[in-house]
């Protein structure tokens, strides 16, 4: 739209002609940053609908704040954080506001640093900090046009930017004609064609002589009110072309119409302008120097064709085309030789040292075929552009070296290293066709191997679900005679696959993919940490726990140790806590288990922080620290929202049965359903054996001996088994059903067997009691309690005085049950297990006890997002590091905490530990 379709509002204030709407909303959103508010906005419309002129009537209305800008280019899309270096490249020098982490995963990713490649939403944070930052003086409008062509790295940050913008007097907005999925989630205006009057008088300027009226309506008819439609379309058209309508032009769809238009424009040029405008159309980055040094190889003197190209280019600081349209219409419609020759002039006046990667690109896209030399510096643009955190132009890079391959063995050894790039972006379709041409291309035994290898782990990290386990069980069957160490590891990998399936893994299931790692040859050097875990994770499937135990017990060892190699606790993540819990031993569980939090954390590792955090919020909901819990929680959802990927709630689940909260059904049958349709059945069997503790607890017993069943009937070497055994004992009890509570024992004796530790003999203790009378009974309720007692296990202690508490009262020991029961009580008020400390109330009522109800908890006051911020900074974490934890600014954080301290009644931090109240929990990891 050009300054014609400007017109003087009330004051003399230029205004957009058929805008008052738009322009009234885009004021509202400069005032609202002037308050330190927060907006972000996507301007959607159709190729000329206007939305370039409202961003710049945008820019003119905030003379106050600080703009910056960025313009999605079609064919800058594979080249990692372009569109951001546009946009934050005038902020750097801000840079040292910045947290330490997150300053040096900006410096790698604008190349002023070398380093290990950041996480993208690592860096989205980094970038929120930035703004945030910037903001801090006056406030920063952020303005992308083109939106749909920003290449994939920066589209993410700004999303996640923008939607995690809250107290921040930033706002962001984008132009496109049809948003990403990265843009869904925010707010959207769309932009339609200006209305019938204000679109006769559009018309009526680019046209100088008069119209028939019918004629008029049926342009504006068929533009729909497209601004530069009405604006483009006629130019150049006499009045007897018009006659019709626009019934001479191909009918290709309105923006393919407005690009014709200006194809019209092109065609009258010399040959030496369209050739200059090829150049600019196929130069993403609008360098006027390297413009020039490229034309003149191709010997084009711009100066003598400025005139002509006037219209249509502009030169200034950067090269700059009228419309997006006019670059893709000048690109489209030259031959496949005309692009070639001017991406070869382009590559030739590249710098190759300063700006390798667009080198290379220009280099590939000039090639007339194959070529070995384009595609090794392909190579080396993905290693470069790995390294910066551009995980999807990595695998973009690789894919067109794959193309570019001459010979047969560097095809597959790319298409391999292509599709693992693939995998790690996320981009699994796109991985899964790099495999299908790597099995084409000849590749030997080794490759073979390795593209089910691969398979496996798509089919793994797309959906956690049943199509995993064969396919990582088949690589290592195939690993086996080729690289015995990497057949091992696909081993585990495959047992963590056929773990999560669970039931729904008809093949590769855990007893094939445990039988085959124990038949697979053994390793000829010392064993590696993660030989001895799957040595002893394929042992308890095999040949039981009493077989497996020493096993177990030594890995649970030499991963606790703090001086193990973190690159194995890295790589084995969640898998390394399995032992412990086999074996009882919760000292190794906490230890492993935050040693694990605090690697993924400081790595900004976030594709695996949430598998991480649901194992801390577990371990902590399971020692009585709700609060420890519900952060992991929050943490977990706040990068699951930032990042998109989903994991079951486990530990919500946990957090919801131990409170007794029964709103927890509606989350239990959702996770059912969604684990059912995606094979996971480990979370059909978490869920139902969670439910199985929140109907104990609300004294629901035929509910909770329904739910514990299926699980405690499952898998019976491996933990969840157990742990439903021993719900269904106390539900079974209660209902009159010994014969169900006495098979359920024999797996309980079973699992303990071996165990040496006061957790697991304690829970042996306590489901012995169930099933015994008289002294027996007496002895082992008291047993329980004692070893539980010196244990983290706070909840089964607490549960424990009120198995206990009950038994003494049906023995009609009144006043002996009032002091377990008390005990029992005071527990579950103090850790905030509400189901369990309404039944203890009631067994304390029987024995003619007055028991008060429990008051509200702080915990109500609070939103959950105050509540977290609260505990953290309760814990000292400053602003920023609050922030960084839960991807918020400082500023929102900061935000945050006035509101909680306006609701608690309080003015400072050091009053935080007297109104939040604290379990005395020593779980917390920084």
């Amino acid at each position: 739209m050009t300054a014609e379709s400007h017109f003087r509002g009330p004051g003399g204030r230029p205004r957009l002609r058929g805008r008052a709407k738009e322009c009234a909303l885009l004021d509202d959103l400069v005032a609202a940053i002037g308050r330190g508010e927060s907006r972000s906005l996507v301007l959607r419309g159709e190729a000329g609908i206007g939305k370039t002129a409202l961003l710049e009537y945008l820019i003119a209305a905030a003379p106050d704040a600080t703009v910056v800008r960025a313009v999605g280019v079609q064919s800058d899309m594979e080249l990692a954080f372009a569109s951001l270096h546009q946009l934050c490249g005038p902020l750097l020098h801000r840079l040292q506001g910045l947290p330490a982490p997150q300053r040096e995963a900006m410096e790698i990713v604008f190349g002023l640093t070398a380093g290990e490649a950041p996480d993208r939403f690592f860096v989205g944070l980094a970038v929120l900090s930035l703004f945030s930052e910037v903001a801090e003086k006056r406030p920063l409008l952020c303005v992308v046009d083109d939106a749909q062509w920003l290449d994939q790295a920066s589209a993410l940050t700004l999303a996640f930017v923008a939607r995690r913008l809250l107290a921040e007097p930033v706002a962001i907005v984008f132009a496109a004609r049809e948003p990403g999925e990265e843009l869904l989630h925010v707010s959207e205006l769309v932009v339609d064609g200006v209305r019938n009057r204000d679109a006769r008088a559009l018309l009526n300027s680019a046209v100088r002589f008069k119209l028939d009226e019918r004629v008029r309506d049926r342009i504006i008819a068929e533009t729909r009110g497209n601004p530069l439609a009405l604006l483009e379309l006629p130019r150049g058209l006499t009045a007897r072309q018009l006659a019709g309508g626009f019934g001479l032009v191909e009918a290709q769809g309105l923006a393919g119409r407005i690009e014709e238009s200006f194809v019209r424009r092109v065609e009258t040029l010399s040959d030496a302008a369209r050739c200059l405008l090829l150049v600019a159309a196929a130069e993403p980055v609008g360098d006027p120097l390297l413009l020039l040094a490229a034309s003149e190889r191709l010997g084009i003197a711009v100066s003598a064709v400025d005139a002509e190209t006037d219209g249509l280019l502009a030169f200034g600081e950067r090269v700059t085309f009228r419309h997006p349209l006019v670059r893709s219409a000048v690109y489209r419609t030259a031959t496949r030789e005309q692009r070639q020759q001017v991406h070869l002039a382009l590559a030739e006046a590249t710098d190759r040292s300063v700006d390798p990667d667009r080198r290379a690109w220009h280099l590939a896209t000039a090639a007339t075929g194959p070529s070995e030399a384009v595609a090794a510096a392909l190579e080396q643009s993905a290693s470069r552009a790995q390294a910066r955190g551009g995980l999807a132009a990595a695998a973009a890079f690789l894919h067109r070296s794959v193309v570019l391959s001459g010979d047969p063995k560097q095809r597959v050894r790319r298409a391999l290293a292509a599709a693992q790039a693939s995998l790690h972006a996320g981009i699994y379709e796109s991985g899964l066709e790099l495999l299908a041409l790597a099995e084409a291309s000849a590749p030997d035994d080794l490759q073979r191997a390795q593209v089910e290898w691969l398979r496996g782990q798509i089919a793994f990290a797309s959906s956690m679900g049943s199509a995993a386990p064969p396919l990582l069980l088949d690589a290592a069957q195939r690993l086996e005679g080729l690289d015995p160490e990497l057949a091992r590891e696909t081993y585990l990998d495959a047992w963590g696959a056929s773990f999560f399936a669970g039931r729904f893994a008809s093949a590769g299931s855990l007893v094939d993919v445990c039988r085959a790692a124990k038949s697979a040859p053994r390793p000829t050097g010392p064993l590696r940490p993660s030989d001895l875990l799957l040595d002893g994770l394929a042992t308890i499937v095999t040949d039981g726990l009493v077989a497996a135990a020493p096993l177990l017990r030594r890995t649970a060892v030499v991963f606790a140790d703090q001086a193990s190699l973190a690159q194995e606790n890295f790589r084995w993540g969640w898998l390394t806590t399995n032992p412990c819990s086999l074996v009882w031993d919760e000292d190794s569980w906490h230890a492993i288990s935050a040693r694990n939090l605090k690697e993924a954390r400081d790595a900004g590792a976030l594709a695996r922080l949430p598998i991480d955090l649901a194992d801390w919020g577990i371990f902590c909901a399971w020692c009585g620290d709700f609060s420890g819990a519900a952060a992991a929680i929050a943490e977990t959802e706040a990068i699951i929202t930032a990042t998109g990927t989903y994991i079951a709630p486990y530990a919500q689940l946990l957090l919801s049965a131990l409170r007794g909260q029964s709103d927890a059904l509606p989350l239990v049958e959702s996770t059912i359903r969604n684990a059912e349709t995606g094979g996971q059945g480990l979370s059909v069997t978490w869920a139902q054996w969670t439910s199985a503790i929140l109907f104990n607890g609300l004294g629901r017993y035929d509910e909770a001996l329904a739910a514990a069943r299926r699980p405690a009937e499952g898998t019976p070497q491996l933990q969840h088994s157990w742990w439903a055994s021993i719900e269904l004992i106390e539900a079974a009890t209660h209902v009159g059903r010994p014969d169900l509570a006495i098979g359920a024992l024999e797996r309980v004796l079973a699992a303990t067997a071996p165990a040496d530790t006061d957790y697991g003999l304690g829970m042996r203790a306590r489901c012995r009691a169930l099933l015994s009378e008289g002294e027996d009974a007496d002895r082992l309720h008291r047993e329980a309690i004692e070893r539980l007692a010196r244990t983290r296990r706070r909840p089964e202690l607490a549960r424990a005085h009120l198995l206990y508490g009950e038994w003494l009262r049906r023995e009609n020991r009144r006043r002996d049950a009032r002091v377990q029961l008390r005990a029992a009580h005071d527990r579950f008020a103090s850790i905030g297990m509400e189901g369990f400390g309404e039944r203890a109330r009631g067994e304390l009522l029987a024995t003619g006890e007055k028991v008060r109800k429990r008051t509200v908890a702080t915990r109500d006051v609070l939103t959950a997002q105050e509540r977290q911020v609260a505990r953290l900074a309760r814990e000292g974490l400053s602003n920023p590091d609050i922030g960084a934890r839960l991807f918020l600014s400082p500023r929102t954080v900061e935000w945050h905490l006035r509101n909680a301290f306006m609701k608690l009644g309080i003015h400072s931090r050091r009053e935080l530990t007297d109104v939040l109240s604290s379990t005395g929990s020593e779980l917390i990891t920084a």
